[in-house]
């Protein structure tokens, strides 16, 4: 069946770094755009990154652009999510999901992981 995981997420320090990755089956990958959304408790769920099926088009959301990376690997039915320089405020339950277009609203992707937690802390 289909499925999104995601993993990676853990406990690091300010300014510290965490790959996250998000591993798909069950449906053709390649046909998807793949989205990374965080939730922060008592905040609503928002949309960090995204990468278009092939992997041409990437967007940001402002507070993580210059720090965040996306990347995606076709043959391995896998997308990344490199975050450097992380903050306390990028503390959350970090989303993979499945849509079709390139965007960071929710509402547009159809398939979601589980989710891994991010704690930035010293």
């Amino acid at each position: 069946q289909l499925q999104l995981v995601e993993s990676g997420g853990g406990l690091v320090q300010p300014g510290g770094s965490l790959r996250l990755s998000c591993a798909a089956s069950g449906f053709r990958f390649d046909y998807y755009a793949i989205g990374w959304f965080r939730q922060a408790p008592g905040k609503e769920r928002e949309g960090v990154s995204c990468i278009s099926s092939t992997g041409v088009t990437t967007h940001y959301e402002d507070s993580v652009k210059g720090r965040f990376a996306i990347s995606r690997d076709n043959a391995k039915n896998t997308v990344y999510l490199q975050m450097n320089k992380l903050k306390p405020e990028d503390t959350a339950i970090y989303y993979c999901a499945a849509g079709r277009i390139a965007t960071l609203s929710a509402a547009l992707f159809d398939y979601w992981g589980q989710g891994t937690q991010v704690t930035v802390s010293s």
